[in-house]
């Protein structure tokens, strides 16, 4: 190999375990997935002058691991699963270990490299207030789902489960409650400005609020076609020779879509700006989850400005 040569580097990462290759050198390890395996991973990548380290989300077991890499001064880009997976076929591999899928990320690296989105794709770290505001956001979320399950198990429950079922549905409550009340208190504490800011527009309630500041770091630091892109409300074409086909929507950030959702449905009942929109689509004859798309992004570019501008809120220059 050339001593000149780039090196880029694919970490595999599971609960336990971290599982690391190189290339174009060849050169594998494994290291445990804690803070004295970080510790060895991140001098084992200096040793080698790596220029790009990539690793896929994985239910948050990476994020200490990203964290380490970066602060060690190594380019960290985190991916989404999906295209790990989608670059494994493209390279027909169908065959999954650990080693494989380590080698396959340090393959997407390369690639990666050479992106003109490359600095935008990299990873930082959050600091210690927004880190713990994602695991509240987070740790909100997965309670909101068990209640969900919960309450859909009460409606084919027999009698003789129900007041399980019922307690169980009054406890998540009370655990959804503190951890509101502590989401509140943490954002008036570490994040008020962008609270308040995100408070200013009719519709966008705590969830959302919170879920925007822990999620989307990005909003008001980016172009809006940039930041309806990350999240996944820019509709794509779907175009091929002369055949012009429906635009979608597609990928981006699940959870901060999810919020956006929920708050576009209040907004096109409350929000005389986005009610007005959306009143204005649907006579135009367009399908009612159309419409409600088209508001989630008019929303997200709403939203992106004013975190831009650093005002809050005016209804007129926003008006369709």
């Amino acid at each position: 190999m050339n001593a000149s040569e780039a090196l880029f580097a694919g970490i595999d990462v599971s609960k336990a375990s971290l599982d690391v290759c190189v290339l174009p050198a060849e050169q594998a390890c494994s290291f445990a997935n804690d803070a004295a395996g970080h510790a060895g991973l991140c001098q084992w990548l200096r040793e080698r002058a790596v220029r790009l380290v990539v690793l896929e989300a994985t239910g948050g077991y990476e994020r200490a691991c990203a964290a380490a890499v970066c602060l060690s001064g190594c380019s960290v880009m985190v991916i989404n699963p999906r295209q790990a997976r989608e670059f494994a076929r493209s390279q027909g591999q169908l065959a999954k270990t650990d080693r494989l899928d380590a080698r396959l990320l340090a393959q997407l690296a390369q690639v990666l490299d050479q992106s003109p989105k490359r600095e935008r794709l990299l990873h930082t770290p959050p600091d210690a207030a927004r880190a713990e505001l994602e695991a509240r956001v987070d740790r909100r979320r997965q309670l909101i789902e068990m209640r969900v399950a919960e309450t859909h198990r009460l409606d084919r429950a027999s009698a003789g489960v129900r007041k399980s079922i019922q307690q169980i549905i009054k406890a998540l409550d009370r655990q959804i409650e503190q951890i509101d009340h502590h989401i509140d208190t943490h954002l008036r504490t570490h994040h008020g400005i962008e609270r308040a800011l995100l408070d200013s527009v009719t519709g966008v309630g705590p969830g959302t609020i919170a879920t925007l500041i822990a999620a989307l770091p990005e909003l008001g630091c980016i172009s809006g076609r940039q930041i309806s892109a990350l999240v996944g409300v820019a509709p794509l074409n779907c175009d091929s020779g002369r055949y012009r086909g429906h635009r979608h929507i597609w990928g981006g950030r699940a959870q901060v879509r999810a919020a956006l959702y929920m708050a576009s449905l209040s907004a096109v009942r409350f929000n005389p700006v986005l009610k007005t929109f959306y009143q204005r689509l649907l006579a135009q004859g367009k399908p009612k989850k159309l419409a409600l798309v088209a508001c989630m992004h008019k929303l997200l570019l709403i939203l992106n400005a004013i975190m831009r501008d650093r005002k809050p809120w005016n209804p007129t220059p926003h008006n369709p």
